[in-house]
């Protein structure tokens, strides 16, 4: 993956505000030639200790994406006030931008 492409990605997910989240789509085209996939990847390659808010990804059906940290996404986002349904989904006007 180019830098440049890398640095996109983790500037618009620093932009994400709390109690808001966005998916992988999004921020895809937010950039100038990323995929969802190429989010993905940027995400499981932050370093150990970064401050980027990762928890506030989510996939386009506004669930959490199956990974080791899901239960640790959903508590954070929970802290901030985002509410999940009884299917697990983030309400639609929780989406940014």
């Amino acid at each position: 993956m180019k830098v440049s492409l890398k640095e996109q990605i983790l500037t618009i997910i620093a932009a994400i505000p709390p109690g808001r989240v966005t998916s992988y789509g999004r921020i895809a085209t937010m950039t100038d030639a990323g995929t969802p996939r190429l989010v993905a990847r940027a995400l499981r390659e932050l370093p150990a200790g970064h401050d980027l808010p990762w928890f506030r990804v989510i996939t386009a059906s506004r669930r959490l994406a199956e990974h080791g940290a899901a239960d640790e996404q959903r508590q954070r986002l929970m802290a901030e006030g985002v509410v999940f349904d009884d299917r697990g989904r983030v309400a639609p006007e929780r989406l940014w931008p």
